[in-house]
């Protein structure tokens, strides 16, 4: 049987311009996935998000999967690349507004 961890990296907050997730301790898992609810919009915002890994959780990389460009409402999920290492997070920039957000990563392993 895998193990399955679902867990908030950001909640329930208005953000803008660029930042980074908190990152995550992902080396137990297989797959992981990240899944982005924006609630509400201020203006007309448009999310560009880029998956991050980490060795040691301080210094981080890109990794190779394709920017994320995330606009309206709903659930929106950002796919990662399986031999992930052991820290992940997403950078993100929006701009041209404000998006309510509620951030979460999905680990199986």
């Amino acid at each position: 049987m895998k193990t399955f961890n679902d867990s908030h990296l950001e909640v329930k907050k208005f953000f803008s311009g660029p930042f980074e997730t908190h990152p995550y301790e992902v080396g137990w898992a297989d797959e992981a996935i990240f899944f982005v609810m924006v609630e509400k919009l201020e203006g007309d915002p448009v999310m560009k998000a880029k998956v991050q890994l980490s060795q040691d959780g301080v210094h981080w990389a890109d990794d190779d999967t394709p920017e994320a460009v995330i606009t309206g409402l709903g659930q929106h999920i950002i796919k990662v690349n399986p031999n992930f290492g052991n820290y992940i997070r997403i950078r993100v920039d929006i701009t041209g507004g404000q998006m309510f957000l509620n951030i979460h990563i999905a680990c199986k392993g």
